[in-house]
């Protein structure tokens, strides 16, 4: 499995950065110079009003619309000096008031009609580790990391000199690192706090502090990780950048940087060009024939699945498993290719088994595990349906590629030619009766002047008389359907000539030229391009775990060791294992073996009885209700009871092991109180049969 990340930056107007894995792409960002990368950056903004109804304020940092501040998200420091120490909940416009200037991340981009989500708690990203200066409550090890690589974490954090009121997080990356370059990119993050409020405090707000729009340094940080064995990059000045980069934060990365020199474009090599463009694709084809639809609406993203031609199957139940488990993987896939983000409805084929039910619902649980974005799956309702969310990392490709239809305005269809005129009729009609004895101009499209003219000439005969108007229709070149301008003229049918009706003329086309310069007016004050210097000390301590174990075997036996966990790194955690089995023993019960004592074994008949009992117990399952059920469903509701059959069959099986146990007892001794003079005899067989036992 061989994972490589692919640099295109071929063309000095966009960017393109794949995450690919066997030539399967995985991830996807593309930047385009003009566009702004918003999300996480840091801006000092004004609050502008307050809501007391929505417990939010709303505040000017320079964006195109004012952002949405909730209260929750206001740290204490802003608060007014009578709120700021009061044990008490106060209300939001108790705590701060109308011009009070704070710093602000976005944490959510504007989309839509929606502004920025803001948040004064920053969140400061580094190499290994997440700063959170004004937030100590917040903090820990990414949930990504667990086991004992988790332990260790926690060992190092304790000992991480953080400055009292902040949070610290240590990022995937930090596995694996020791406290010197934990310290060292503490402290880089701590020189960027301080940055941060120097520049504050200098400037009046509304302006940018920080921006985080480089999406080389972007992407080396989110995604190098020690199973990324290539970074292949197609321009020289973009190598030069990465490879300065790498060097600085993972020098033992930096034989991976690679330049690419190949007369065939990068991305079209790795197969990867023809993936990108079905990412734009509103329909995609699954490999057993079926289909699945993504829609985007202003509430939610629905997700249908098609069978399609998917027929290979041997029933329906299994047509539907197997194109519900495709789809599953493409869907995880597709969500981190478009970043889709919000409520997520996913419409499944209807599937019969509980069973198939839930291993689709793994499948997908298990195709997301990989996704950096924090998400949260419901199950499969008796409708068929999947409620889920998605956090939105970064704008989604739709919203930063794509823009509304100009014809359909974003509708998606627009009105036939038969229908449009229709429409026009009834709009000239109702225009007439509050404009009698005027003049009704009416321009549109070529394709509906000839069905109007044509099938509605009569109808407009007939209104023209009602009314005591006169319509002017007249064609206009620059119009499509399902566009018509429809205007009352100065003046009555008495007094206006046609000279005055205006001819629309040929309108040229106008084309707005994009950005390309990528140059941006709102200038940060932080260049996010500061490279650090590499810690000084990039050495791997040994763990818990290695020092107990060179201590008791040296040094030769602990490489030994070292070797294995490496080789078990991508295993499951003994945790989850230990927890797995312990389960699955609670789940089965299996009795207790019946003691032979004396070499005597217990009646064969008496054994039969016992699996036959225990047979019946488990055939003749009872329900919620008290109703007997032949054959329980292991998922239904009544499984609750089995745990009560178990425990009475375990029971029943003590009884009789105890009362056979009793009975060879009881026999033991009448045979030692009737003894005969055959006793000697005797004696040898019964040490051949223990001995035997």
């Amino acid at each position: 499995m061989t994972k490589r990340m692919l640099i295109n930056a071929s063309q000095p107007e966009q960017v393109r950065i794949a995450l690919i894995e066997n030539e399967k792409l995985l991830d996807l960002d593309i930047d385009t110079h003009g566009s702004e990368y918003t999300k996480a950056n840091i801006y000092k903004g004004v609050v502008t009003r307050i809501e007391p109804s929505l417990e939010a304020a709303f505040v000017d940092y320079g964006g195109n619309r004012h952002g949405f501040l909730p209260f929750r998200e206001i740290s204490r420091e802003y608060f007014k000096p009578s709120a700021k120490n009061s044990q008490e909940r106060v209300s939001i416009k108790d705590a701060i008031s109308v011009g009070n200037e704070l710093i602000v991340q976005i944490d959510k981009e504007e989309r839509g009609n929606k502004g920025a989500a803001l948040s004064t708690y920053l969140c400061l990203a580094g190499c290994y580790i997440v700063l959170m200066p004004n937030n100590p409550k917040a903090g820990g090890i990414s949930r990504r990391v667990d086991g004992e690589e988790r332990e260790e974490l926690k060992e190092i954090m304790n000992t991480l000199s953080a400055p009292d009121g902040m949070g610290i997080i240590v990022r995937t990356a930090g596995v694996g690192r020791n406290i010197e370059e934990l310290e060292w990119d503490l402290n880089v993050m701590l020189a960027h706090w301080n940055a941060i409020q120097n520049v504050a405090k200098e400037n009046k707000a509304p302006f940018l502090i920080y921006q985080d729009n480089d999406i080389i340094y972007r992407s080396i940080r989110e995604n190098l990780r020690p199973d990324i064995e290539e970074i292949i990059i197609d321009n020289h000045e973009a190598f030069k950048r990465a490879s300065e980069h790498v060097k600085s934060v993972k020098p033992d990365m930096l034989a991976n940087v690679k330049m690419y020199s190949d007369a065939v474009p990068l991305f079209t090599k790795y197969k990867v060009e023809q993936q990108i463009s079905s990412v734009f694709n509103r329909n995609i084809q699954l490999p057993s024939g079926g289909s699945i639809v993504i829609d985007h609406t202003e509430a939610l993203v629905s997700i249908d699945i098609n069978s399609a031609k998917a027929t290979k199957a041997g029933d329906i139940e299994a047509t539907a498993v197997q194109t519900n488990l495709e789809a599953a993987d493409e869907i995880a896939r597709q969500m981190r290719l478009r970043d889709l983000g919000g409520l997520i409805v996913i419409d499944f084929i209807d599937m019969s088994v509980l069973r198939n039910q839930r291993q689709v619902e793994q499948t997908l649980k298990d195709a997301l595990s990989i996704d950096r974005a924090r998400v949260q799956v419901g199950r499969i309702s008796r409708f068929g349906l999947l409620e889920m969310s998605r956090q939105r990392l970064k704008t989604a490709l739709t919203d930063s590629h794509h823009i509304p239809c100009p014809r359909c305005k974003g509708q998606g269809t627009i009105y036939s030619v038969s229908t449009l005129v229709m429409v026009m009729l009834h709009d000239i009609e109702e225009l007439s009766t509050h404009n009698r004895n005027a003049v009704i101009k009416l321009e549109l499209p070529l394709d509906s002047l000839v069905v109007f003219m044509n099938e509605k000439r009569t109808a407009l005969d007939q209104l023209q008389k009602k009314y005591n108007i006169r319509l002017v229709i007249i064609p206009n070149n620059n119009l499509q359907t399902p566009d018509y301008i429809l205007e009352v003229l100065q003046g009555t049918i008495e007094n206006y000539s046609m000279d005055k009706v205006k001819i629309p003329a040929h309108k040229e086309v106008h084309y707005e030229h994009a950005n390309m310069s990528g140059t941006n007016e709102n200038k940060a004050a932080i260049d996010s391009a500061i490279i650090p210097q590499a810690p000084t000390h990039i050495s791997k301590k040994p763990g818990i775990i290695q020092k107990i174990w060179k201590s008791l075997v040296g040094e030769e036996d602990s490489d030994t060791e070292n070797k294995k966990q490496n080789d078990n790194k991508h295993r499951p955690s003994r945790y989850h294992s230990r927890k797995r089995t312990q389960t699955q023993t609670n789940r089965k019960y299996k009795p207790r073996k019946p003691t032979n004592y004396q070499g005597q074994d217990p009646s064969p008949a008496k054994k039969t009885n016992v699996h036959k009992e225990h047979k019946e117990q488990f055939s003749n399952d009872t329900d919620v209700d008290g109703n007997t059920n032949k054959n329980p469903n292991p998922h239904s509701k009544p499984r609750r009871n089995r745990t009560s059959n178990n425990r009475t069959h375990h029971n029943n099986r003590n009884h009789h092991n105890n009362r056979n146990h009793h009975n060879n007892r009881n026999q033991h001794n009448s045979n030692d109180a009737n003894k005969n003079d055959g006793k000697k005899n005797d004696e040898p067989n019964r040490s051949t049969e223990n001995a035997s036992q």
